[in-house]
């Protein structure tokens, strides 16, 4: 949309341009098209899986422009499926083929196969081939955030009386990987796009490159942050020693999937009204009480009483993964755990994606626009992304205009100081491992206030270790996400220690009832730097 204005883009990403969040999303963009929805039900639905925190002025918004969202992205060329022969014959006007998924109340998930975000991501770089005024590197990892306080001098951590002048973005620090160096970028508006942070836990249906990127250098930056404590479990990824963070889709369940133990015996019934078809958080701890009950690996999500033809054609890319496995869903009840799949909270923002930053935009999961409260209803999440990028593209425009510094002085170049390449890269390992082992083990689906305690604990050691081997080695990306997912737990863990309740996504055994006051976000300030 920038682009498509005459501005200069340029499109920073650590791996293969493809490769990001929205690749793997495989359920589908919830929008109401069918004359028997309505937008009431959607925004009910999704107020009723937000748990009370969703913000419904937000919510209302969010949902109206949903068709609106889907025909936008069909013009730049991305490709939802189709009812029926005529869409098999390439006829464009052919209603679309509506899924539904847990806790949705009617067929509203469009979706290409099941690869629809794999499909938005190769519409939209299509759409970006060959313009002028568009750059994307790739391997390039953003180190932080280039503000007027940071070229004030001020230091992580320091303690600053703000003056009266807004902080402002004035572009970011990147890593060049092929070059090993790092590079000075100057921008007049900056968004933040990064995608989530469930590698901070062990077990994860997210890529390798969701390590909390944005959420973390906007925090160092000076913008807050907002309900990190609510952590997506999804209830299903593929359970296979050899499978790495596959994901089973929720639409699986929206099409008669059945949730089974080991024995074969069903068990959702015994859990919710709605059964597999509950919100996800239900779903994820009700696997989890059967798993711990029963001291079985998994639970079985059974397909094999509907049509062998229809789940080939429906779940392409599912079927295949799976086969390559040696599980044919269509015969055998596919092995689930629950892992880490999607974070709630995010950098706090306004209607159009801005944050406490000027300049600074927001969209997607990085971003908390108060769309999905304590809890995200399914296929909420590509939705929100394409309204709010839209949004921040059209509000970029009015801050284009206005001066680079306010302070007319030149941004400076990176500083590597006194740093050298490091011989303990190990230490970038271990940590790693450490951090992501007690965030699953002490801040995962069911929590009490004393494995907080003790996560906290273990975060502030490891957190002055990184920061003392950061100092002092030459950045690499291995050590710039190892920073980011230190901060990002931090983060997460300080959210979950201050909600003494149990609401959407964050159960405490300490508190398991909802609080008597009224719902309120979980907010994080930076006040030594704003």
């Amino acid at each position: 949309e920038a682009a498509d204005r005459g501005r200069r883009v340029c499109v920073v990403t650590k791996r293969d341009a493809q490769e990001a969040n929205t690749a793997y999303a495989q359920g589908g963009i919830a929008a109401v098209l069918s004359p028997t929805d309505s937008f009431d039900e959607h925004v009910k639905d999704t107020l009723r899986a937000g748990a009370g925190l969703c913000r419904r002025e937000v919510v209302e918004a969010v949902v109206r422009e949903g068709p609106e969202v889907v025909r936008r992205l069909a013009e730049y060329g991305v490709k939802f499926d189709r009812k029926g022969s005529l869409a098999d014959e390439g006829v464009d006007d052919v209603e679309y083929d509506l899924g539904r998924e847990g806790g949705h109340s009617h067929r509203r998930v469009l979706h290409a196969g099941d690869i629809t975000g794999a499909e938005v991501m190769r519409g939209l770089l299509a759409s970006l081939e060959n313009r002028e005024n568009v750059v994307i590197l790739e391997h390039h990892c953003a180190v932080d955030l280039i503000t007027t306080r940071r070229i004030e001098g001020l230091e992580e951590g320091a303690r600053y009386r703000p003056p009266p002048a807004r902080n402002k973005v004035l572009g970011a620090y990147v890593l060049d990987e092929e070059a090993g160096e790092v590079r000075t970028f100057v921008a007049k508006t900056v968004l933040l796009a990064t995608g989530g942070a469930s590698k901070v836990y062990l077990y994860t249906s997210n890529p390798d490159v969701a390590t909390g990127d944005g959420v973390a250098m906007a925090w160092r930056a000076g913008a807050s942050v907002a309900n990190m404590e609510f952590i997506q479990f999804h209830p299903t990824c593929l359970y296979h020693p050899n499978a790495k963070s596959f994901l089973i889709s929720e639409a699986l369940r929206g099409e008669g999937g059945i949730l089974r133990r080991a024995d074969g015996t069903r068990f959702m019934e015994h859990h919710h009204e709605m059964r597999e078809l509950a919100p996800r958080d239900i779903v994820a701890r009700a696997i989890d009480t059967e798993l711990k009950r029963t001291g079985n690996d998994c639970v079985f999500l059974d397909m094999t009483h509907l049509d062998a033809d229809f789940l080939r054609t429906r779940f392409p890319n599912i079927h295949a993964t799976c086969l390559s496995y040696g599980i044919d869903l269509t015969k055998d009840p596919i092995p689930v755990v629950p892992a880490a799949h999607y974070v709630c909270g995010g950098v706090r923002c306004g209607p159009d994606g801005e944050t406490d930053i000027a300049g600074l935009y927001v969209a997607g999961e990085v971003s908390c626009t108060g769309m999905h409260g304590a809890n995200r209803l399914a296929s909420n999440s590509l939705l929100e992304g394409a309204v709010y990028g839209y949004r921040a593209a059209l509000a970029a425009e009015a801050v284009m205009s206005e001066a680079m510094d306010p302070m007319g002085r030149e941004v400076p170049a990176w500083n590597p100081g006194n740093a050298v390449p490091s011989d303990e890269l190990v230490v970038i390992t271990q940590c790693w491992d450490e951090i992501r082992r007690f965030m699953w083990n002490y801040v995962g689906i069911v929590r009490s206030h004393r494995r907080l305690v003790r996560a906290l604990r273990r975060i502030e050691t490891l957190r002055e270790e990184i920061r003392e081997f950061y100092w002092r080695a030459v950045v690499t990306r291995d050590l710039l996400e190892l920073r980011n997912i230190c901060t990002v737990a931090e983060l997460i863990v300080t959210c979950a220690l201050r909600r003494r309740e149990s609401r959407g996504l964050h159960y405490t055994l300490d508190y398991p009832e909802l609080s008597s006051g009224p719902p309120s976000d979980t907010v994080l300030e930076r006040r030594d730097l704003i």
